[in-house]
């Protein structure tokens, strides 16, 4: 009986060791699956810095002065001397329109030139001669004011035909159509043979002097105000302390000479709520044309401010979040707001983070959830890894 409970009770023990074992190995493999099922994902310390993050407003290009080229007479067209994109000088021909009727009118004009002289010559004899005989009392003083009369009309009637002959010639003149500045000419809808006329809706062509190049865009209210900080400065003196600006093509390039913001129009469109903008810029070897359209880029410098990557941020019913890693690696949802300047690129945050915490920004929106553990792997490290693996391949190539 003795032996009996010996026995028992070491297969008691046995079996109490065994099921611990069993335990302990299981605890052990479900940490290890754990371990292993955390994803490496990229993260990124906020830090406080400085930064120059660009505003971008839709800017149209102008030219210094777009003069449509239009007739200042009616007639058909009987020469193109230019051709669209070419490069004029200020009073060079453009377009010869007929002449036959303009030369006619000054060639009738000058014959009545001509007569209102041989006119008014005879009738400066007529009056020299009864101013002789009235002298002498053998006409009547009456006589004698008719001819001075005489002579009068004849003087009027040759400053007529004058003006007569120099309208014409001026009509004339209009019939050879010249470039009113230098510059680049505009499209050419019509051509020889085609009727022009001052009251054509279309004009002739569209002459560009593009050596400085305008961009036009707008500044709403809020943006005036915050320039002229509330109303302290007058809106010139804040034009006058804007820094230089860019201008990015509407290829994404930056063009290369920076330009200055010259004016603000100084009425403020209620149907827009803004007020027109202009910055001028140099034009590089004639490189931008009028009608082409860009981005306006006035750099904001703001001090101790945090920047974040746009891709590390998604939105829930117009409120953005970020991804912010406890201290057991596990993402917390945490709202924050951001500053309306960005470069498309990144965000400045304004509350919601502080410095030297960590923010997930690889994955959001896709593999990356809430309260979800993951492996932190630092984003700058990373990125640099993968640019020293692809710099290597590409020697190997």
């Amino acid at each position: 009986m003795k032996n009996r409970k010996v026995h028992s009770l070491a297969a008691i023990v046995a079996a109490s060791a065994t099921i611990f074992t069993f335990t302990s190995c299981g605890d052990k493999s479900a940490q290890q699956m754990q371990g292993a099922g955390a994803p490496e994902i990229a993260v990124l310390t906020v830090e406080a810095g400085s930064t120059d993050l660009n505003s971008s407003y839709a800017a149209t290009i102008k030219g210094k002065t777009d003069i449509d080229v239009r007739p200042l007479v009616s007639g058909f067209i009987t020469k193109v001397h230019v051709d669209e994109g070419q490069y004029v000088t200020q009073g060079q021909t453009l377009f010869t329109l007929d002449q036959v009727q303009y030369q006619a009118a000054v060639d009738q004009a000058t014959a009545q030139v001509n007569s209102a002289k041989t006119a008014l010559e005879s009738a400066k004899l007529t009056a020299a001669n009864k101013q002789r005989l009235f002298d002498k009392n053998i006409i009547s003083e009456y006589e004698n004011q008719l001819a001075k009369n005489s002579l009068a009309q004849a003087e009027a009637a040759l400053a007529q035909a004058n003006a007569s002959l120099t309208n014409a010639r001026k009509n004339l003149s209009y019939t050879v159509v010249t470039a009113p500045s230098n510059g680049f000419v505009g499209s050419i809808v019509n051509r020889e043979g085609s009727l022009a006329s001052p009251s054509m809706v279309t004009p002739l062509t569209t002459v560009s002097d593009n050596s400085d190049i305008y961009a036009y865009f707008s500044l709403n209210e809020k943006d005036i105000l915050e320039m002229t900080k509330g109303g302290e400065i007058t809106l010139n003196a804040a034009i006058a302390q804007l820094p230089p600006v860019q201008l990015e093509l509407s290829d994404g390039t930056i063009y290369p000479e920076k330009g200055t913001v010259a004016t603000v129009s100084g009425v403020i469109d209620n149907t827009t709520g803004s007020a027109n903008v202009r910055a001028r810029f140099k034009n590089i070897n004639g490189m931008l044309r009028s009608g082409s359209t860009g981005q306006i880029l006035i750099p904001n410098v703001k001090e101790n401010v945090i920047l974040i990557p746009q891709k590390s941020t998604f939105e829930i019913q117009d409120r953005r979040f970020v991804y912010v890693l406890n201290d057991s690696n596990k993402t917390v949802s945490t709202a924050i707001t951001v500053a309306p300047e960005n470069d498309g690129k990144q965000y400045i945050v304004t509350s919601g983070l502080t410095p030297g915490q960590r923010v997930v920004v690889e994955g959001v929106g896709t593999k990356v959830r809430d309260n979800m553990a993951i492996t932190p792997v630092d984003a700058a490290a990373r990125a640099a890894a993968q640019q020293q693996q692809a710099q290597a391949q590409q020697q190997a190539q």
